[in-house]
């Protein structure tokens, strides 16, 4: 995209100056080749999704399909050299295993002959003539298209091509329309083959789609949730941060106790021995020990900060005052959210469509097999990529678009005549000046969060390994710096964007002029962002809290045939993403006010010629900020004195 206007005159002044931090009399494009590397990264994206949509066949994932090259419940073209492909599957949706008690994995594949039925035997068939009865009565064939149904107990053949018997009772799994043995002892053999063993892409979306009505139901729950806790953060109180917060400390014990009641509920269950419980048990553990962890901290750290709720809620009132200048930054996250879905059902299409992009290719006895394509796993990577920095930069403009209106309306002489539409003002900006600004700042997440991957996978893979604890521990530490790293970035990403909606800088100058002003009045806002930045946190911990309970109770009494693992860890991420998304709008107005405000006390004084822009309200929250800050360095400098019988020297400000 060309940066329409090379310049955005306000005055005649043209002449170099030094910058003073307001907003620019005029405006330029900024960083245009990242802009243009953006175009060409996506010109790839559109090639693959091309690519897919010709070569691949997500039919097949979907639907199911047999030894035979057919995909079930649709008309299919002949494969060359397979006599029993082309046939017309409209009506047979199913997909059956002829031996389903006794798969095996051969190499990387399941070693089994499926056929598409028009329906599941609900009821064991002991015998060929039981097989016969049924093909005849339902119309579903359960023995190799090549033998007529008519031929069933007579034929010489009828063993090879006919299902081992007895054939154990089978329904269809909500997804991929598999026939699944229903009796305990067949499923489990069933299972340890298919779902553990076999295609991880089809255990995931098995998952996801047996238990997609309870997924759906806490995804509004979510919803809900979400905006509740954006309500609350608007009009806050006094006592209503302090129900908050003992909600979230309920909500924590309450999912750990939880978690650890129902490992002891599996442990102490009969049905422990299905492949599926196990499973289940493995992850409750897992749940139960994270969850607990991450409990122990965040009560230290409520803990630590309870005296700071007071000053809290100033702050939280403060930044109520200033989305009330642009209310409609509250919508922000409806749309960012809309574009992420789309963006992302789209990622997942193409994802499908690759993962079955294949040549086909005929073995012995006349079955089809697809081979990947070469080039595949080099088109994941970039489509995984694509998917990391897409998203990034589409939340990259909600940060931006946010900083500019909280901008617009804090450099704004007249607080009773807030600016016309800030938020469309910045939008603009945003679209017409700074695109490749927000490419820049998105494209250095994927850079830390790839190698965070590749270090993650590579520490699994050491796990096998019996002398390798040195490694695994050296991985963990890279692991836990790349995290590091990523959350700093994501803070300078804030601060350069709001400094590009101020000056109208790159994202490198931005991001440096935003460090060195923030450096030097640090004392001033640093402690009161961070707990203000903590509340915000712990209202996405209690969102997060009552999805995963819910989700806890809803999988919990259909497990004996689901291993909801998948499900519940997508739902936690949904829901800690959506309630991000929510309160983000917070966190972002929150950081753009200090730079805003560090800027104030940078080049203003105060006085008559150089007045603040803040209000009286901002200007005494942060003079009483700073003496609680003081009389508590005072406490502990006396403390330690009162320790080491030695006086401590005032540090020069």
């Amino acid at each position: 995209m060309h940066c329409l206007g090379a310049e955005y005159l306000v005055s005649a002044e043209r002449a170099p100056r030094q910058r003073e931090w307001r907003p620019q009399i005029y405006r330029k494009c900024t960083d245009t080749a990242w802009l243009f590397l953006f175009f060409l990264f996506w010109t790839g994206l559109v090639f693959i999704m091309g690519y897919s949509v010709v070569a691949g066949a997500a039919g097949r994932l979907l639907f199911g399909y047999d030894s035979f090259g057919n995909v079930c419940g649709k008309k299919n073209s002949p494969v060359e050299g397979a006599p029993l492909s082309g046939q017309d599957m409209t009506l047979k949706k199913h997909v059956f295993f002829m031996n389903s008690c006794n798969l095996e994995v051969k190499g990387m594949r399941l070693d089994r002959t499926a056929l598409c039925v028009s329906s599941c035997p609900e009821e064991q068939l002991d015998s060929l003539e039981e097989v016969q009865l049924f093909a005849n009565t339902s119309g579903s064939f359960l023995c190799v298209y090549s033998l007529n149904s008519s031929n069933y107990t007579h034929s010489p053949k009828a063993d090879s091509l006919c299902p081992r018997l007895p054939v154990p009772p089978s329904k269809s799994f909500p997804l991929f329309n598999r026939c699944i043995p229903q009796t305990p002892e067949c499923y489990s053999l069933f299972a340890s083959v298919w779902i553990n063993d076999g295609d991880t892409l089809h255990r995931i979306l098995s998952g996801i789609m047996s238990g997609r009505d309870t997924i759906l139901g806490l995804c509004i729950l979510t919803l809900a949730l979400s905006l509740a806790m954006m309500f609350t953060f608007r009009f806050i109180t006094t006592l209503l941060v302090n129900i908050f917060i003992s909600l979230v400390i309920l909500g924590l014990l309450f999912v750990c106790g939880v978690l650890w009641w129902l490992y002891y509920v599996y442990t102490n269950d009969l049905s422990i021995e299905l492949d599926t419980e196990r499973e289940n048990m493995k992850c409750v553990l897992g749940f139960a020990i994270v969850s607990t962890g991450i409990t122990a901290v965040l009560l230290v750290l409520i803990f630590v900060l309870r005296k700071r709720i007071k000053l809290t809620v100033e702050l939280f009132q403060i930044t109520n005052k200033a989305i009330s200048s642009a209310p409609f930054l509250l919508f922000q996250p409806l749309w960012t959210f809309a574009i992420l879905i789309f963006f992302w059902v789209l990622w997942v299409a193409v994802l499908l469509s690759l993962g079955t992009a294949g040549a086909a290719q005929v073995m012995e006895g006349g079955q089809v097999e697809y081979k990947p394509l070469s080039g595949i796993r080099y088109m994941w990577s970039y489509h995984l990529i694509g998917l990391i920095w897409t998203s990034e930069f589409i939340l990259a403009c909600q940060q931006m678009t946010i900083a500019g209106a909280v901008v617009t309306c804090y450099f704004n002489r007249s607080k009773n005549d807030p600016p016309d539409r800030p938020i469309l003002s910045s939008l603009s900006i945003l679209f017409f000046y700074h695109q490749g600004t927000v490419v820049k700042g998105s494209f250095l997440i994927p850079v830390v969060r790839l190698p965070r991957i590749i270090v993650m996978y590579m520490q699994n893979a050491l796990k096998e390994q019996q002398h390798g604890a040195l490694s695994r521990y050296l991985f963990r530490c890279c692991y836990c710096c790349f995290w590091c790293l990523d959350k700093y970035l994501l803070h300078l990403n804030q601060n350069a964007y709001t400094t590009t909606a101020i000056n109208g800088t790159d994202f490198c100058t931005s991001a440096k002029d935003a460090f060195k002003i923030l450096s030097k009045n640090s004392s001033h806002f640093t402690s009161i962002n961070c707990f203000g930045d903590f509340i915000i946190f712990l209202g996405k911990v209690l969102v997060v809290c009552f999805t995963v309970f819910g989700g806890l109770m809803a999988f919990n009494y259909n497990r004996a045939f689901q291993v909801w693992a998948v499900p519940l860890l997508l739902v936690a991420f949904f829901a800690y993403l959506v309630a991000h998304s929510f309160l983000s709008v917070f966190e972002t107005v929150l950081d753009a006010l200090f730079l805003c405000f560090a800027v104030d006390l940078e080049t203003n004084d105060g006085s008559s010629e150089k007045p603040y822009f803040m209000d009286q309200e901002f200007l005494s929250f942060v003079k009483r900020s700073n003496k609680l800050n003081n009389a508590r360095a005072r406490q502990d400098e006396h403390s330690l004195r009162n320790d080491e019988g030695t006086e401590l020297q005032a540090i020069a400000r």
